[in-house]
């Protein structure tokens, strides 16, 4: 009997390890791209709903990786053009170009530390950011050097942008240049430290040409009110209201600036009266899109600002870069997240966080984008840790650009089924079922497209949809509605001669028995 539990013992215990092995491998691929990580996205009530992983990182890079003897110190800078990346070493006054040879490996192509030209300095001085114009020609952020320099692909010097002597330009100001882009025509815009006038332009000759897109100022009503009686002393002593400086900015493909700021309140985010991301015309108005629905309405990045981890307040949105399908990914220095947003302003996922795991970051101070192998990379430099993270879409990821980019070249059938393919691979993805209904509205099929814009609290896409319907219904059904108001008019009007004719003649045959009685004489 002892002998026959032991078989029976060690037969359970073998089918148990023989499950165990082959479950993994008969997993499926949806299985696999359904497992949930650290990325999340919000409802429409404002709930974390936990997704599959959107980006995965492929690789670290630190100065032993890039084969660098001396280590990057405070890197500040990160700018992708085709296949280079440059870092700006901003501690030790270099940039660093790299070139990517593979999907997980960038190599050392020169450090930029001096240029020859006639000019008195020829080295760079805490160099902040770069630039790269379509002829190839490099523009250095050279900070403590007051300039902007402008160099050739042999590192010649071809142009310096210096302090403007305008006299819109505060003369006692320092020129601080930290972040720079430049457009096709080699236009250079400029953040400076200190100035908060908005973005400083310059022409492709060098001639400053004026500010764009300055922030709205912002004030406390109390103070406002009090400014208004106070003695010039107490004027003095108080802060004068002016705009908030920008953080950060990034030129997509159509010519628009997207800029960031850090500079908001956490009441400001809340109610949009602040944005902590904006996208500028040539006009310097902000024209970014925010269309998204419910409690997170508004790019900010998290909703959720309590104290949690040791990390609170609102998202310090530090960077900000676009994709071609006018997707954009905006950098929380605060709490190393990553929020990507569609063009509408809806949050598609987030993901990242503080710690010294992959995938995590200590001090995230730039993010750009490099499209590699068909797919939308990100490059991410960590300025306390010194090193740059690659991060590459996941079969989810994939999936939901995928349906993104099908929908914006007008392949809405395409469109309907990579949505069904996120759906499969996430349940709870409002965007899915929104995007549904958007395919279907383009495609005319207003009432399918009701259904999924009810089903996730799309109220102003469901408005749309029922004004076309409503449309499409009466059209279908003019015939039936133009007999029923004939109806509804003619048939009282039938009715009511017909109830005069009977009265007329209940009336004469009344009369004419009162008259035969010899109660009545009509004569």
């Amino acid at each position: 009997m002892k002998n026959m539990l032991k078989r029976i013992c060690a037969l359970v215990f073998a089918a148990a390890f023989v499950l165990i092995l082959v479950t993994p491998a008969t997993e499926t691929k949806a299985q696999e791209g359904a497992k949930v990580g650290y990325s999340y996205a919000f409802d429409y009530w404002g709930d974390v709903q936990y997704s599959p992983d959107a980006y995965a990182t492929s690789r670290v890079f630190t100065s032993v990786d890039l084969g660098i003897d001396t280590k990057l110190k405070l890197p500040q800078g990160l700018t992708v053009v085709d296949d280079m990346v440059y870092i700006c070493d901003t501690g030790n006054d270099r940039i660093l170009q790299l070139q990517r040879t593979g999907a997980a490996e960038i190599t050392l192509v020169r450090v930029i530390d001096s240029f020859t030209g006639d000019t008195e300095v020829t080295t760079l001085h805490t160099p902040t950011d770069v630039a790269v114009s379509k002829f190839g020609n490099i523009f250095i952020a050279d900070k403590d050097n007051h300039r902007i320099i402008k160099l050739d692909k042999d590192l010649n010097l071809l142009q310096e942008f210096i302090k403007p002597t305008h006299e819109t330009f505060d003369q006692t100001a320092e020129f601080l240049p930290s972040k720079i882009v430049c457009d096709s025509a080699e236009r250079v815009y400029c953040i400076a430290s200190t100035i908060t006038k908005g973005l400083i332009k310059f022409e492709a000759d060098g001639v400053f040409s004026g500010f764009i897109g300055a922030n709205p100022v912002q004030y406390n009503f109390i103070d406002y009110v009090y400014k208004r009686f106070a003695t010039r002393e107490q004027l003095e002593k108080m802060e004068s209201f002016v705009p908030t400086e920008y953080d950060n900015l990034y030129m997509d493909y159509d010519g628009f600036i997207y800029v960031s700021t850090t500079h908001c309140s956490e009441n400001g985010l809340r109610n949009g009266s602040e944005n902590a991301l904006r996208r500028l015309n040539l006009m310097g108005s902000d024209i970014l899109i925010r269309n998204a629905t419910g409690e997170a309405c508004y790019p900010i990045g998290d909703i959720h600002m309590g104290n949690a981890g040791g990390y609170s307040g609102a998202s310090l949105l530090c960077d900000i870069t676009t994709l071609d399908n006018d997707c954009y990914f905006a950098l929380d220095r605060n709490r190393g997240r990553i929020f990507a947003y569609d063009d509408q302003g809806r949050l598609l996922f987030a993901f990242g966080g503080v710690g010294n795991m992959d995938g995590y970051f200590r001090y995230p101070v730039a993010i750009d984008h490099m499209d590699y192998d068909d797919k939308h990379d990100l490059f991410i430099l960590d300025q306390f840790d010194c090193s740059i993270t690659l991060m590459t879409p996941t079969e989810y990821g994939n999936a939901i650009f995928k349906a993104i980019e099908e929908f914006k070249d007008g392949k809405y059938e395409e469109s309907c089924a990579s949505w069904e393919n996120v759906i499969s691979l996430n349940g709870n993805y409002d965007l899915a079922y929104i995007g549904i209904g958007r395919t279907l509205l383009r495609e005319e099929k207003y009432k399918e497209a009701m259904e999924y814009f009810k089903l996730k609290y799309d109220r102003e896409n469901y408005s749309r949809a029922y004004v076309q319907y409503r449309k499409e219904w009466c059209e279908e059904h003019i015939v039936a509605i133009v007999l029923v108001i004939l109806a509804l008019i003619c048939i009282p009007l039938i009715i009511g001669r017909i109830k005069k004719v009977k009265f007329e003649i209940d009336t004469n045959d009344y009369l004419q028995r009162l008259e035969k009685n010899g109660k009545l004489n009509l004569k």
